[in-house]
């Protein structure tokens, strides 16, 4: 309005100005919509990015949606993924508008996009019109067959916002997520819980069946997903075990019955208490959420340490102590939540944070409500061996600048002074040297405290009332003044003199004083008119009249009750005779709490507790049931897959039926053993036609029951069900079998084959463990016979390995992933064992790239063992081993190795798609060494084989890109798939642009698929994506190796084991140097 003044402003006020009356010009708007209604592509992705961001800066950007709506049925992915976006926002709002486009979003469900389906489907189910509901409900359940987890994901987001639109179509809701339930992929585990929670948390049945699944998936689950699973199997397990916490019962987690024992035993063991035994299913959530105390996220730390507060035996709970202590780093949010909750155990058990507590010592930088907790917590671990140390630091809160802190203070050195007997004379002593204080209000509050502590030991403390008495004329708060007028009349018999004089002046301000100074008043005139009447009479009365006419309705209540309690008449000649006994009746003394005592109520980390109101939508714990429910109803039964299998290797003859699974492991007859020897027999024709009956029976067995084995990838998910079903036919008595004599081979090169065929088929190899009624696990125990892998060429033995691990892996996809061989195998070994540290035994070792024969979850590890000394080693085996879970399959103990001799033996090691080393101990007869395989993140990978339709089906799951510039000669096919296979074990995708190169693997541990992509741009540029549900190990895998392995490099000769010509990397520094040549 003043363009003098718009002068005089600094440039930096006129261009704020500016964009503010731009931003807000109609005219913006308008162009935007030129944009978007143009012909060009690129205008219309432009301006959907402005529009985005406008949403992203809460700006109202609903009067676009005619001109955005237009635009989903574009061709443009980019285009049409902002388009969902923006739908997505603004689709409540424009009902009648986003109706009309519902055909497109419905074909938009059946697009080869993954990430257009599940945008399809997010938008659809952000309409929120009724009409729509059996469309919702139709996409809802076709998304959840879908082949992408993403979209399973999205489904099962959407099935809460249906829900909340028609609550009526909770059954079909229910049979959805009972079918999600079972899903596998951690991507969709997390959603489904949460719908599950929203739609049928009471439905507990549905989880029982997934329980052990949920447990195994927990620590691969995203953040957001452990914490409303955590939650979840919380509630679950209060029904489903026993209580951990009983006084009376013995924790014996290990206690098991011997195989033979005698009935007096077994009677004499029934008529003893019983030991608690923790349910193995209870101890597998335990163990499963632990390592989830090193989370990252805040969220998830407290969820698993209000777990275990709820279900941890007591001797188990302080292993959150230090994960929670660790979150008092964070922001003062995450300080207050993780306090309050801290708060309310430390009632409990003061032990679980004793030994931190220097932690919750007030910094002057915490925020008020943090520094009234943190002095909550220290007053709650106070006790006689650490209260000196506590009263020190409350000294110095008594100065802060903070009165609301200081006066806090002065309460939490009052309930010390409660608590602890020993320190309560020293506690008083303190207060009352705070009563010459400047600050009132620490005056005010050390006088209330005083007041609580001396109702404890009123005969003691006569010294301490009549020096708040001289210090009354000084005193100007309210509230302390009430209080010495309430110790003068409740102990106006040990202060005779003192209380009438008080009483007089008292008199004199009785008009000018507050309310709750007016009422002490009149108890003051009441008490002492009673007890010493003959001075006090008159004051009485002439207070009595005072209050009779006082504006205050509570003040001339209660001067006309006490003046006809205590002044006797003709009519009120009965009430009198009690007022002694009425007004001095000896009161009991206060009792001092914290604020958090009733807070236990509620789970910890809820809104309720933090509140300390019971919220809308919360949970009760249930109790502990008296009897633990029936265990087998979390038990899996396994049903064998229907699929083809990939033909057998060399020529077998007729195999008889595999036995059923209720065949007992011995034969009671000799007739198998017969039946056995003769199939052995003719196995050994000269034509080789035929194998043994019982190496068939293996095979069959290989196949059948390697598929029910691999559902639970999870060694301590597959050890409780044992445990939880076993039956009692297993339990008995089982016959000795007489082993066969073992053959001795002698393999050539023409029969290598089959040779290894035998040797991994034939009897002694395979070892029958019974697991439950319903199934059986087959474990494989290849004798490493040296001269059979020297004789036997490596590619046959590649190809055997691969047919193998092919036949005992299930398919959890809706179409195969096929194994292919490895397109480049380093020759690199790396140093397991020095022969100077292993005193003259030298160990190296070098990953092959196979498939493991032992379990198809491990990676084939091949060690190099020489003896350099001059006398044999014996006994050489695998000992110990870390950390405790981890699974290694050892070789067999090499009895002798004799001097300057070598021998290669394999083991399988399953990291758990995890680079973290397996350490273990390689030991002879006299020494142990300690050893560590580190994995690069390539080798936790196997190749696989897909079409490109399939591979384009896969992308947008967890998607991690970079962009690199690479050398010239470099931007072609050939030089190209030879460094990625170099880095990563994977395998080459058709490609119909010759731009594009793709190439796909497995993790072997849980299967996941792990796509990349390299797209060569202009200017000797290339984009790097790599598409996973484990997001972690793309990132690693890009970040790392890959991106390195392709940019553009100096030549040099520090690499030459790839083989490469000009073989070269950047040379960056020492460290990336040591990194690429451990990558080879």
């Amino acid at each position: 309005t003043n363009m003098n003044s718009y002068t005089y402003m600094s440039v930096h006020t006129q261009q704020c100005i500016v964009h503010f009356l731009i931003s807000f010009s109609p005219s913006r708007n308008e162009d935007l919509k030129e944009m978007l209604e143009s012909n060009k592509e690129s205008l219309k992705l432009e301006a959907m990015k402005r529009v985005v961001g406008l949403i992203a800066k809460g700006k109202n950007a609903s009067e676009l949606f005619p001109a955005v709506v237009k635009n989903v049925a574009s061709k443009n992915i980019e285009l049409k993924k902002l388009v969902y976006v923006y739908l997505v926002r603004y689709a409540e709002e424009q009902q009648d508008l986003a109706l009309l486009s519902i055909s497109t979003f419905q074909r938009a469900l059946k697009d080869p996009n993954q990430l257009i389906r599940a945008s399809a489907l997010r938008v659809l189910s952000s309409i929120r019109v009724p009409i729509i509901v059996p469309i919702m409900m139709l996409a809802i359940k076709e998304a959840a067959s879908d082949m992408s987890p993403y979209v399973r994901k999205t489904s099962a987001h959407a099935i809460q916002k249906l829900y909340s639109l028609d609550q009526d179509q909770k059954e079909l809701l229910i049979e959805v997520i009972e079918k999600l339930l079972k899903d596998k992929s951690t991507l969709v585990a997390g959603s489904v819980v949460m719908a599950f929670e929203e739609v049928c948390p009471d439905r507990i049945d549905l989880i029982h069946k997934n329980y052990r699944k949920l447990c195994n998936l927990l620590v691969d689950v995203e953040e957001w997903g452990q914490v409303v699973i955590i939650s979840m199997l919380t509630r679950y397990a209060r029904t489903q075990f026993t209580s951990p916490w009983k006084e009376d019962g013995v924790f014996d987690e290990h206690n098991e019955r011997a195989f033979y024992e005698s009935d007096e035993e077994k009677t004499r063991d029934e008529t003893e208490a019983k030991p608690y035994m923790m349910d193995p299913d209870h101890r597998l959530l335990l163990r499963n959420t632990k390592p989830l105390l090193q989370s990252r996220n805040t969220a998830v730390v407290m969820s698993v340490a209000q777990l275990y507060w709820h279900l941890a035996p007591k001797n188990e709970v302080s292993i959150v102590t230090k994960s929670l202590v660790r979150l008092l780093r964070s922001h003062r949010e995450v300080q207050y939540i993780v306090l309050q909750n801290i708060a309310t155990m430390s009632i409990q058990r003061k032990g679980m944070f004793e030994p931190y507590m220097k932690s919750f010592y007030v910094r002057s930088t915490d925020a008020t409500h943090i520094k009234s907790l943190k002095l909550e917590i220290l007053t709650s671990l106070a006790n006689e061996a650490n209260i000196s140390t506590i009263l020190r630091e409350f000294q110095t809160y008594v100065k802060s600048q903070d009165k609301q802190f200081a006066a806090g203070t002065i309460q939490a050195i009052g309930r010390c002074a409660t608590n602890i007997s020993e320190v309560t004379d020293t506690c008083l002593n303190g207060l009352v040297l705070l009563l010459s204080n400047r600050d009132e209000t620490v005056v005010a509050e050390s006088v209330v405290v005083i007041r609580k502590l001396l109702q404890i030991q009123p005969t003691q403390h006569s010294d301490i009332i009549k020096h708040m008495a001289k210090l009354f004329d000084n005193i100007t708060v309210p509230m302390a003044r009430a209080s010495i007028l309430w110790l003068m009349g409740e102990y106006c018999e040990r202060v005779p003199k003192i209380a009438p004089d008080v009483l007089r002046k008292m008199a004199k301000s009785f008009t000018s004083e507050e309310d709750i100074v007016k009422l002490q008043i009149v108890n003051l005139a009441a008490k002492l008119y009673l007890t010493n009447s003959k001075q006090t009479k008159l004051l009485t009365q002439y207070i009595l009249n005072l209050g009779k006419y006082d504006q205050n309705y509570d003040i001339r209540d209660r001067t006309r009750f006490i003046r006809q309690l205590i002044v006797p008449n003709d009519k009120n000649g009965a009430l009198s005779k009690y007022a002694h006994r009425i007004l001095l009746a000896p009161k009991p003394a206060p009792v001092l709490e914290s604020a958090y005592k009733d807070r236990d109520r509620y789970q910890l980390g809820t809104l309720s507790h933090t509140i300390n109101t019971k919220a809308s939508g919360y949970l009760e714990l249930s109790d502990w049931p008296a009897v633990a429910p029936d265990q087998s109803v979390r038990n899996v039964e396994v049903i064998e897959p229907v699929k083809e299998w990939a033909p057998s290797l060399g020529k077998t003859g007729k195999s008889k039926p595999a036995k059923s699974s209720d065949d007992k492991f011995y034969s009671d007859s000799g007739e198998e053993e017969e039946e056995e020897e003769k199939g052995s027999g003719s196995s050994s024709s000269e034509d080789g036609s035929s194998s043994s009956s019982s190496s068939s029976d293996a095979e069959s067995h290989v196949q059948k029951n390697s598929s029910q084995s691999s559902e639970e990838s999870d060694k301590s998910s597959s050890q409780s069900e044992k445990s939880s079903s076993e039956s009692d036919s297993e339990k008995k008595e089982r016959k000795t079998k007489t082993p066969l004599q073992k053959k001795t081979v002698k393999p050539t090169a023409k029969d290598g084959y089959h040779t290894i065929m035998e040797h991994i088929f034939n009897e002694e190899s395979w070892t029958y463990v019974t697991k439950n009624q319903h199934t059986k696990t087959i474990f494989v125990n290849v004798i490493n016979q040296h001269s059979v892998l020297q004789t036997f060429s490596y590619s046959h033995w590649s190809t055997l390995c691969v047919s193998l691990f092919t036949q005992l892996c299930p398919l959890s996809l809706a179409f195969p992933l096929q194994l292919s061989g490895p397109a480049f195998v380093p020759e690199k070994s790396h140093d397991l064992l020095h022969r100077m540290t292993g005193k003259g035994l030298s160990a190296q070792y070098q990953f092959p790239r196979q498939p493991c024969l032992y379990q198809p979850t491990m990676v084939s590890v091949q060690i190099s063992l020489t003896n350099t000394t001059d006398h044999p080693l014996e006994q050489i085996h695998i000992g110990d081993r870390s950390p405790t879970g981890l699974n290694i399959h050892c070789f067999n103990t090499i009895e002798c190795l004799e001097p300057e001799a070598s021998v290669t033996v394999f083991i399988g090691i399953d990291f758990n798609d995890s680079t973290q080393a397996a350490n273990f101990q390689l030991c002879t007869k006299e020494d142990h060494f300690s050893v560590s395989i580190q994995p690069a993140i390539g080798e936790l990978l196997l190749p696989i084989t897909m079409t490109e339709l399939d591979f384009r089906k896969l992308l947008g799951m967890n998607e991690s890109s970079a962009t690199i510039t690479m050398a010239a000669e470099n931007m072609t096919s050939q030089p190209i798939s030879r460094p990625v296979a170099t880095v990563a074990n994977l395998g080459m995708v058709p490609s119909s642009q010759d731009n594009v190169h793709r190439f796909a693997g497995k993790t072997a541990s849980s299967g996941a698929v792990v796509l990349v992509t390299v797209e060569l741009r202009e200017s000797s540029t290339a984009l790097i994506t790599i598409n996973t549900e484990k997001s972690v190990m793309g990132s690693m895998l890009l970040q790392r190796p890959l991106a390195l392995v392709l940019q553009h490099r100096e030549k040099c000769t520090a690499c030459l084991c790839c083989g490469l010509s000009g073989c070269v990397f950047q040379l960056i520094s020492e460290v990336s140097l040591r990194a690429i040549e451990n990558t080879g």
